[in-house]
């Protein structure tokens, strides 16, 4: 059976799904958690670290947000690129949106605070306080300095303000073109990464908010026109496309080395743009095929319904992991790397799942409070009712001397 890059809805002629995005963001997310463990297997990245050859291919973690921020503008704009490059509602898409990420956000903070109050905080940071929770609970922690309940917070907030400009990326490509959209939101981001080293103004808005995820989310937008994209545009060669345009963003890891890398990441953000933009051109038209099929697997898709899970909460235990039971006892370099990734590996995805079960599922498959109240409500009646008619079975047995 061949993998087909869409699947439809029953009665519908427009696609639904595009097979493979939820494996890439799992292995996004698990690639997070990786390079979290490789930081403290070798402590002092970039400067003073010495990790072997093999293991630098572990120390990039900002190329697994890259991956989130342009699949993120990918799949939001899905459903406008087969409707003309419209939303049906900005109120229904604020709303999906903050009801999608709000609440395993929240649930998230909540567990980091507590980690980090009661259980274990990362040595060196700032304690949280009750301005951390202001702050991060309102999303606006690249905004405001303050301690911080988990370090990969700083993503989701970039993140919420790349959903506000969404609307307006739209608009742009209705009235102009998609190419012209990610042309001008590109001219106008390396433009203040040119002068914001010479301008204090440009360059705290550089360190704050990293505009260069802007160009990354609008090359997703881009990058789904391939869903309705002409036989000729679809049958291009994405995947090699994607081959030649990772090349330089290698060779400059690997030529500039680790330190110019951890001091340019808004530079070599906008140098991986171009090769995932057009790997996820590549996926969307199931090309190639056995990529497209190892993708849509079902413990690659396991993974990705998990995965923004994965990613809010796996901090917190790599901390406790760490410095509780590990640093100190386990010497640092490849013996602590392994020890750490086979306690930490499944305990996060472990964890990962459970908490998506509660706080994030429940809010997929329902839109709103009525129907989440509602299967609340028939979930807790089914044990209920099945004692009940124990009893009953009981009653008659007693009755009929059973």
């Amino acid at each position: 059976m061949t993998t087909q890059p869409v699947t439809t809805r029953p009665g519908s002629t427009q696609p639904a799904r595009v097979a493979g995005l939820d494996a890439i963001r799992g292995l996004a997310a698990l690639y997070v958690v990786v390079y979290h463990i490789f930081l403290r297997a070798w402590p002092g990245y970039p400067r003073a670290s010495h990790a072997p050859f093999w293991a630098i291919g572990l120390s990039y973690g900002r190329a697994a947000v890259a991956v989130f921020i342009v699949l993120s503008g990918f799949s939001l704009s899905l459903g406008p690129a087969r409707s003309g490059w419209r939303l049906k509602s900005i109120a229904t898409y604020a709303h999906r949106r903050a009801w999608r990420i709000l609440p395993p956000y929240w649930a998230a903070l909540g567990f980091s605070l507590v980690m980090t109050w009661y259980v274990l905080a990362q040595p060196g940071w700032a304690v949280p306080n009750g301005k951390s929770v202001l702050v991060y609970g309102l999303l606006v922690q690249d905004v405001f300095a303050v301690g911080s309940p988990n370090r990969t917070f700083w993503s989701i907030a970039i993140e919420a303000q790349l959903y506000i400009l969404l609307p307006l990326l739209l608009l742009l490509v209705r009235r102009v073109s998609a190419l012209a959209m990610a042309g001008l939101v590109a001219a106008i981001v390396v433009t203040m990464g040119v002068l914001g080293p010479h301008v204090a103004l440009l360059n705290t808005a550089l360190v704050k908010f990293n505009p260069d995820l802007a160009v990354l989310f609008a090359v997703g937008l881009l990058a789904a026109g391939i869903v309705t994209a002409g036989e000729r545009t679809r049958s291009r060669p994405w995947a090699w496309y994607a081959l030649a345009a990772a090349v330089p963003a290698i060779a400059l890891m690997v030529v500039k080395g680790s330190v110019w890398s951890y001091f340019n990441l808004f530079w070599l953000d906008l140098a991986w743009a171009p090769a995932i933009g057009c790997f996820l051109a590549a996926v969307a038209t199931a090309r190639p095929r056995l990529v497209v099929r190892f993708l849509d697997t079902r413990p690659l898709r396991s993974l990705g319904s998990c995965s923004y899970s994965l990613y809010l909460t796996h901090m917190p235990i790599v901390i406790v992991v760490s410095y509780g039971l590990i640093v100190g006892r386990v010497a640092t370099g490849t013996a602590a790397l392994f020890v750490l990734a086979a306690i930490l590996l499944p305990v996060t995805v472990g964890f990962a799942r459970l908490f998506a079960a509660a706080f994030e599922l429940p809010f997929q498959r329902h839109r709103g409070w009525t129907a989440l109240r509602a299967a609340m409500s028939a979930r807790l009646r089914q044990p209920r009712r099945a004692a009940r008619e124990i009893k009953l079975v009981g009653e008659v047995d007693q009755l009929t001397g059973r």
